[in-house]
């Protein structure tokens, strides 16, 4: 086997996540791809907490469904892989999977039709003075013994995880570890059929979309960041808020969402290159800035990271149900720029096309994330990262007589920064030097003026990718984070049904939107597919308004759970 999907749960506050990040970055250090996944309540404390990790010697692009590797630090894990009355040959364990549990507890019960491995998990643990918490440091080892990949792979994650909390730590975290890849070495054969080959790679990056979107952003020289917590962009707010000075940059927590989107405003008037995230409840409270950005005419990059609503909905939980939201959000007519990406490569590079074109044309752009996005880990070949050049637009040259608001041919007008020369930004509608005005003939001017760079925007707008055959007879249609497993799922339909022509169409230019390519891409097809993580079909109907194509099947999935291929392939099964 070249690949492997492991998954570790137990109860909240054990360690899951930190466990399930080692086990992710020791796979990748192995030279492996890899893809991730965490499972986590809406709770203060207590709940159930699961993370999935999909290993590979060859390119994956995202998770599967089958687990073949399951750690079991409680029965919850156990009950819930094997729900009831749901027959043992269905659940989510592939054939042959094994299962690691600690054989001292005896509310564990594992079905035997697996592989199973108990060990003393909590007394290796607590050994010479050890926590219970380090049982998922003692159940990473029995893994990396099961699927036979070095212990020293997995030392030298922890060894660097663990540095800033000292050698003690380090040393004690390890030897648990390495107790429990030595239990397993002694006492199971070496028969699990789900193993793994170290690698040697060109350099790879391992890393969510939040950290992506972060990097991105301090390529583009990110000057200033107001970011309110709120799930699923904490990630987003704790890289920032940990690297401001390797970063140079300064990232401020408000008080709250509407002060967020004001702050960075305010920074971006004073020339910084600002950011505010957020996810849909915050982005709620920030409609009337996005507006007065608009209006003002202000540089403005904003993150947008989504799960299942309406109101406080799945906090902590995917979805794409926000789409259509983003694109009429708040009171006026502007164009709202949005901009998607699909993976942590995707976050890395239109960050920095989305600071280039908040800058060009002095306007805010929106990147639109989903919780899964912005929380999964993917690995990232570094040499395929584009980087942008930076590019801040029409800035006054400093002479002359300056109006913030000249009418010009394409609608940019000249942008000083403060301390050049002086003058005013209103959130009236105004004249030219930026004062109010409720004169027609001015307004018009002004609205024609906003919406000339806009048009000017449009041609911007790049050409969506199309994975799979350029001619197809069935065309998948996706956004965000359903690339991967859209992918997945067109490379496993054409291996296993050669006669089958199928492609997917993925798009990362919500708005402005690629119209004739799209049209010229969806015409060939016999059949499309709209694949989306909400129940309306947002893209479908936003692919209608501007091209006039109606899509009427869809894979539609909205229980706040990403899209696995096999969800995508049992749908297209259904259209064949």
């Amino acid at each position: 086997m070249d690949s492997l999907t492991w998954k570790i749960g137990g109860e909240a506050g054990f360690g899951i996540m930190a466990a399930g990040a080692i086990f992710s970055r020791t796979l990748a250090r192995a030279g492996l791809y890899i893809a991730t996944t965490n499972e986590y309540p809406s709770l203060v404390r207590g709940g159930h907490n699961t993370y999935i990790v999909r290993a590979s010697e060859k390119e994956i692009f995202s998770l599967v469904r089958p687990v073949d590797l399951l750690v079991a630090l409680n029965q919850e894990t156990i009950s819930r892989a094997f729900p009831v009355g749901i027959n043992l040959h269905q659940n989510e364990l592939s054939k042959g999977a094994g299962i690691i549990f600690d054989s001292e507890d005896k509310t564990i019960k594992a079905p035997k039709d697996f592989r199973l491995y108990p060990l003393p998990l909590l007394k290796i643990a607590t050994s010479n003075g050890g926590a219970k918490l380090m049982m998922n440091n003692v159940a990473l080892g029995a893994s990396l013994a099961v699927i036979d990949l070095p212990f020293e792979i997995l030392a030298g994650v922890i060894a660097d995880i663990f540095a800033s909390k000292g050698k003690e730590i380090v040393e004690h975290n390890t030897k648990v570890a390495k107790e429990g890849f030595e239990f397993i070495k002694k006492n199971f054969d070496n028969g699990f059929s789900y193993k793994l080959k170290q690698k040697e790679t060109s350099p790879r990056l391992v890393l969510t979309g939040n950290e992506a979107i972060a990097l991105g952003a301090i390529r583009a020289e990110l000057n200033f960041a107001a970011i309110y917590p709120m799930t699923p962009i904490n990630g987003l707010l704790h890289f920032l808020a940990g690297h401001q000075k390797e970063g140079g940059f300064i990232y401020c927590q408000p008080e709250d969402e509407i002060a967020g989107i004001n702050m960075a405003i305010g920074a971006s008037y004073a020339g910084a290159r600002s950011l505010v995230a957020t996810s849909g409840g915050g982005f709620s409270l920030m409609v009337e800035g996005l507006s007065m950005a608009a209006m003002i005419e202000t540089p403005l990059v904003i993150v947008m990271g989504t799960r299942p609503g309406p109101s406080t909905g799945l906090a902590t939980w995917t979805g794409q149900g926000d789409l259509k939201f983003l694109l009429s959000a708040s009171q006026g007519d502007f164009t709202r720029v949005v901009l998607a990406p699909g993976d942590p490569q995707e976050c890395y590079e239109l960050t920095q096309v989305a600071f280039n074109l908040a800058d060009r044309y002095q306007t805010p752009i929106t990147l639109l994330m989903d919780k899964f996005l912005c929380e999964s880990i993917n690995t990232i070949e570094k040499s395929k990262m584009k980087n942008e050049k930076i590019d801040r637009g029409k800035l006054f040259s400093g002479k002359g007589e300056y109006k913030r608001y000249q009418i010009t041919d394409d609608g940019v007008s000249p942008r000083a920064l403060p301390g050049q020369t002086y003058f005013l930004t209103n959130s009236y509608e105004h004249d030219e030097a930026g004062f109010s005005t409720e004169d027609p003939q001015m307004i018009k001017k002004m609205v024609e003026k906003r919406g000339r760079k806009f048009a000017l925007l449009e041609k911007e707008a790049a050409e969506p990718m199309v994975y799979g055959g350029k001619e197809a007879d069935i065309t998948l249609v996706g956004w965000g984070s359903t690339k991967g497993p859209a992918r997945e799922a067109v490379s496993q339909l054409i291996t296993h049904n050669p006669e089958l022509k199928v492609n997917y169409l993925h798009l990362n230019w919500i708005n402005p939107f690629p119209k004739e390519a799209v049209k010229r891409i969806l015409s060939r097809a016999k059949k499309i597919i709209d694949i989306e993580g909400n129940f309306t079909g947002q893209l479908a109907g936003w692919i209608r308004e501007q091209t006039g194509i109606e899509i009427k099947n869809k894979i539609l999935k909205y229980d706040g759970r990403p899209f696995f291929p096999e969800d995508i392939i049992e749908g297209v099964k259904k259209y064949v």
